[in-house]
């Protein structure tokens, strides 16, 4: 089994997705026929479709995708978490089989703070209740509040995406490692392995650039709480998908100590476990 835990769907609009550059390869429909033609030849058997947008209708667009792919395992989609009704919206989404986690944008947020504010912990409290998944999408700067929050809800299952973006393009890996190794003490936080190209220099970027991040997620989260993810079609920004595959798929083979049953787990079943995906 291959999954990738980290992809996005989109009907491109300039006016519904403005963090998009209008001339950049992401300005156009990206849909499942794409990603499925990417995959194959990988030997990708699915992958988890994330929300892209801060909108209820994407979430149940995502999910008639589901619907229509058996390819798409399951959607971490939206719902305001500080609505006081996030219950109506929630239920409706929770009821399908396919709504397996949600995220909110919070690296967009100004207040690096926000996830401790008590609004958000009561709506991230019902995630629970539904056995759904959070996907945690942060800056360095913001990784102190989200430790503690992890901290405050040891029964929720969450997940790092895209190793909380450090400055790659920088070279800076301080006080990003140290919070990091923090952060996972937490047995009920996991972690992707993904969206590193696009934090590093989009043309010039090298695997090396990216071995010493690769490096502290290894060591801090090992192989049973890894996942990879594509960030596709983000990515495009800085590289292919095969791209994306082949520089973490180089970096296990030759650097990692890990044995071929941990890898595989790696590329698919710790997915699985944590969204609850079935495969077969």
């Amino acid at each position: 089994m291959r999954l990738d835990s980290h992809q996005h769907f989109w009907r491109y609009s300039a006016a519904e997705y403005p963090w998009i550059p209008p001339a950049s390869a992401l300005a156009r429909d990206w849909l499942p026929a794409d990603l499925e033609s990417l995959q194959k030849p990988l030997n990708f058997d699915g992958s988890i479709a994330v929300q892209a947008r801060q909108s209820l209708t994407e979430s149940q667009w995502l999910l008639a995708l589901a619907e229509a792919d058996p390819r798409i395992q399951g959607v971490v989609g939206w719902v305001d978490l500080q609505n006081d009704r996030v219950e109506d919206e929630l239920v409706p989404l929770a009821r399908h089989p396919k709504f397996v986690g949600v995220r909110h944008v919070v690296q967009d947020e100004p207040d690096d703070e926000f996830v401790l504010r008590p609004a958000f912990q009561r709506g991230l409290q019902r995630l629970r209740d539904h056995g759904l998944r959070y996907d945690l999408l942060v800056y360095p700067r913001q990784l102190p509040a989200t430790i503690r929050l992890v901290e405050a809800f040891p029964e929720q299952p969450f997940v790092l995406d895209h190793i909380a973006k450090p400055l790659i393009r920088e070279a800076k890996i301080s006080p990003w490692r140290e919070q990091i190794r923090e952060l996972a003490r937490f047995p009920h936080v996991h972690c992707k392995i993904s969206g590193m190209i696009t934090e590093a220099d989009h043309v010039h970027w090298q695997p090396t650039d990216l071995a010493p991040y690769l490096e502290v997620i290894l060591e801090a989260f090992g192989p049973s709480r890894l996942m990879f993810g594509s960030d596709w079609p983000v990515c495009l920004l800085a590289g292919s998908y095969e791209r994306v595959f082949r520089v973490v798929d180089e970096y296990l083979t030759t650097r990692a100590t890990w044995t071929e049953e941990e890898r595989a787990r790696f590329w698919g079943e710790n997915c699985a476990r944590f969204y609850g995906v079935r495969m077969g």
